[in-house]
């Protein structure tokens, strides 16, 4: 009984530490998509995705109203966006995006993860190669024709629409445009009354790296302290799962 306790404590605390670090990240994504474009999310489609993807990971309103309010004080300072670039050990290619108010630190973090796991940092655009970006969007299929509304958004980028199972096990729709239709595809997934659950850039791995799951313990270390890091908005790689 003991051990069991334990478990659902430590379970427990890892979800509420990952809750923790999600709201972090769309704050400032709050912050940045209001230093843009201002503080009215019926005219600012960066600060709406942010907000919808508060929604997602069940951010308090007035967590959102909060960060909103910091961000519209023209006294705040903003956020700097950079993107590193490396391999993990058993040449696993790593693309971590970041958002920060301290270039100094963000980078003597990161190296300081890829050197303890036996990994180095690359240039930046040594990447491009491997990872593709793409708009992604997902929401709830309902009784929706999938079919038919795949013919309804081609014309908009559209790459590909697909249903999968969430962590919960649900259905969700997953869209994927171009990079350059976003704001193409979020103005039309909205028009027909879609509420998007998420929506996003991110980054696919065109080509994979295959690993023991020994040497995918080695390469998770160093996705754990990269995704533990506040300043990192998104971690990518392409390791074959």
């Amino acid at each position: 009984m003991g051990r069991a306790f334990e478990f659902r404590k430590e379970r427990k605390f890892k979800r509420w530490t990952k809750m923790a670090v999600q709201f972090t990240r769309i704050g400032k994504d709050i912050a940045i998509a209001v230093k843009e474009g201002g503080p009215h999310p019926e005219t600012n489609s960066k600060l709406r995705t942010a907000i919808q993807n508060g929604k997602a990971v069940n951010m308090p309103k007035d967590r959102v109203d909060a960060a909103i309010k910091r961000a519209s004080d023209k006294d705040m300072a903003g956020y700097e966006e950079f993107v590193y670039e490396g391999y993990a050990p058993h040449g696993v290619a790593i693309l971590v995006e970041t958002a920060t108010d301290n270039t100094n630190r963000t980078v003597a973090n990161v190296r300081s993860y890829f050197t303890k796991t036996n990994g180095s940092l690359g240039k930046t655009g040594s990447l491009d190669f491997i990872f593709k970006r793409v708009s992604t969007f997902t929401f709830d299929p309902k009784e929706m024709d999938i079919e038919e509304l795949e013919l309804d958004l081609i014309d908009f980028g559209l790459e590909d629409i697909f249903v999968e199972a969430d962590e919960d096990g649900n259905d969700i729709a997953v869209v994927h445009a171009t990079f350059e239709d976003f704001g193409n595809m979020q103005k039309a997934l909205e028009e027909k009354g879609i509420e998007l659950r998420s929506s996003k850039l991110e980054r696919i791995p065109l080509s994979h790296a295959q690993v023991t799951e020994e040497q995918a313990l080695d390469v998770n270390k160093l996705l754990d302290k990269l995704e533990e890091d506040e300043d990192v908005q998104a971690v990518y790689h392409n390791m074959e799962e």
